[in-house]
This record gives C-alpha cells, structure tokens and sequence, in this order.
C-alpha cells in the first residue's frame, strides 16, 4: 500500500487528542521558565545531538550515492552544528523551543537538503542479510521452550538485544563500528530484572488468558531488532491467532528500518508456503505508518495505518524514540506495551534507571 499525503490521529489514541496527548515524554521546559532562555533539560540535549554529529558526518561521508560526499557531509555538520548553538542562545529559533522530536526533524532536514536520502542504507542491508541467516536458529530456540512464561521471556529479551543495535545513539555506534555486535551474546548482557520499569511479570499472567485479537507494532530499527527481536515476537502473537499489523517508517532516518525494506525482508524469511518457520502469515500485515523520524507524534499517522489500526485491541510501540522518549505516557483505547532499552544518560537519569537499562511498560484497559 501506498501511505497517503494527510496525516490523521491514530485512532487508538485516548480521545480528546488536543488535551490528552502530546508526542513528549520529558519535560524539556515548564511554563514558567523563560522563554528567551535555554532550560538546562534543553541544554543537556542539544548537546547529546552534538555529540552525535561526527558519526553521522562519517556516514554521509561514505554515501557513495551522494556526488562530492565529502565536502556535502562537511556543509551538514557545519550547518547542522550551528543550528544547534543557535537554540543554545534562543531556544525559539528555527522552530523552538527545542524537543527530540524538532531535534531529529532539523537533523533529516538538513541531510535531505544537502541530497543525503539514505546515510545507513549500507550498514542497514549488511546488517539485515546477517540477521536473516540467524533468524530461523532464533526462532526454532525460541520453539524449544515448553514453559510459556519462559518462552515469553526470552522473546522479550530478545527485543531488548535487538534494540541494542542503534546508530542514532552515538556511543553504541562508535562501539558498533568498532566491534559489531553479537545478538545471542547481547541477549545473555540485558541488565538483570528487575528493569527499571518492568511488567513483565503482569503480562505472563495476561499472556495466557487474554488472546488479542489484532496488535499494532511500531517497529524500530533494521538488522538484529526488527528481524530477531520484532519478528519472533509477532510470529508468536500469529501462532497464537493474533493478526499483526507492523508499522514501519515511510523514509529512511538513521538505521529504522522501513516499510520498503520491511517488505523486502518478509520476502526474504517467507518460505516457499508463505510461512515463517511453519506459522502461516496470512494475518500478518505491513503498514506505511507515515513517519520518517527515529522518534513519532502518534496525532501523525498515515491514513493507512489508521484504516488497519481502527479495531485493534493491542498497540506496542518499541525503541527507545517511540516507546520512550516521546510516548511512554500515551494512552490508548485498548491495552499497550512500551518497549525499549535506554540509550542516552539523559533518558536514563529521568527515568531513575541504568544506563542500557531496560523499559517493559504494559497497561491494561479493562472492559
């Protein structure tokens, strides 16, 4: 399906939208601070933005889709950087006062304009052609788990493994760059429960009892995270008569994976039966969800997705961009999970965790 121009609410938001939502978890400022003025949550942002800058300059870099790579990638962390400082003395310049999700938007504006469409796109495919060879061995592990709860568990924590692999995060991609990442070992390395916010144990007790007719995922990043850690999850949810809708980015940003690329990989794991490792796939749906940040406003969404997400009774939204950083207080119309691992000190200290810390967050909206 083609994603349609007019963005729409998502239907499964807590209605009236204009008073109960907002695409912000963090307060970044309060109404009595000066507007003229950067607020120290402001600052502490703008520089986690900057320090992000030389890994994304290198990526653009090695764009060799790009003419002139390299001086173009150079304009971008000059232009980019400045735009920066210059919040740091008026926070209402270029659209302020200054957020995630305007940070992240002024960053793709800039990239797009200088004619970069894609910086991850190689790193993204060798990701993902590593983890399609790895998929059925998770899987067929995953299988082998008689106990529910356990199996529960580890699907769980292989989410949180697949997280890990973020190149918006400027520490995990100097890590990544210098050493890869291993997803069974980044399974046995999630930080020991409890997380710090964790209802993991709650919905063992629902996992059971309460079979969701239609889930709605959110989906992050390519690679170990959509392929080892999504994937399995939904493919649970569908064995057990779940239909799944996965909505995926309309335009690249940093390495999320999107709904073209979501397709491609679906292709590539199907078997000759249309099947995911012997669980059929006729109820598993991919969305174009409209967006093209790492983080998204849930009053934004493709009419699309919309349409499909209009009865369902389960919403996740995973990543720390989406399940924490702008909508880990959401509420919905029908149950919901916020999954992801914390990336960012920032995010860290706000929520009174670790850093690679992890966030299971389940409410249940009682009939």
């Amino acid at each position: 399906m083609e994603s349609f121009s007019e963005m729409v609410p998502l239907p499964l938001l807590m209605t009236p939208v204009e008073s109960n939502y907002r695409a912000c978890t963090i307060p970044y400022r309060f109404p009595s601070d000066n507007p003229r003025k950067a607020t120290s949550t402001e600052l502490d942002w703008i520089d986690l933005f900057l320090s992000s800058v030389p890994s994304f300059r290198q990526r653009a870099e090695s764009d060799i889709t790009v003419t002139d790579a390299h001086s173009r990638a150079e304009k971008f962390a000059q232009r980019y950087t400045e735009i920066l400082e210059d919040l740091k003395k008026d926070p209402e310049s270029h659209g302020g006062p200054p957020d995630c999700i305007l940070l992240c938007r002024i960053r793709e504006q800039v990239l797009r304009e200088l004619g970069f469409r894609d910086i991850f796109k190689k790193v993204k495919d060798e990701e993902n052609a590593k983890a399609i060879l790895l998929f059925e061995d998770v899987v067929c592990l995953n299988d082998s788990i008689e106990d529910e709860g356990q199996r529960l568990e580890n699907l769980v924590r292989g989410i949180f493994a697949g997280n890990i692999f973020d190149l918006g995060s400027a520490k995990l991609a100097e890590i990544f760059a210098k050493d890869g990442m291993s997803f069974l070992a980044s399974c046995q390395n999630i930080v020991p429960r409890p997380w710090v916010i964790d209802d993991l144990d709650t919905l063992k007790l629902k996992w059971s009892r309460k079979p969701w007719k239609k889930a709605v995922i959110f989906v992050d990043n390519s690679g170990a995270d959509i392929i080892l850690g999504i994937l399995p999850f939904a493919r649970e949810l569908l064995r057990r008569g779940t239909q799944v809708v996965l909505a995926a980015n309309d335009l690249p940003s940093i390495n999320d994976v999107t709904y073209a690329e979501l397709l491609e990989i679906i292709a590539k794991l199907k078997d000759e039966n249309g099947q995911l490792v012997g669980v059929d796939t006729s109820n598993l749906l991919i969305a174009n969800s409209g967006n093209d940040l790492p983080v998204i406003d849930l009053s934004r969404v493709s009419q699309e997705l919309a349409y499909l997400a209009s009865d369902a009774d389960l919403v996740i939204l995973e990543g720390m961009g989406r399940g924490i950083e702008t909508n880990l207080y959401a509420q919905f119309k029908c149950d919901s999970l916020k999954i992801g691992m914390v990336k960012h000190p920032e995010v860290a200290q706000f929520l009174g965790g670790r850093l690679y810390d992890c966030v299971f967050k389940y409410n249940e909206v009682l009939s």
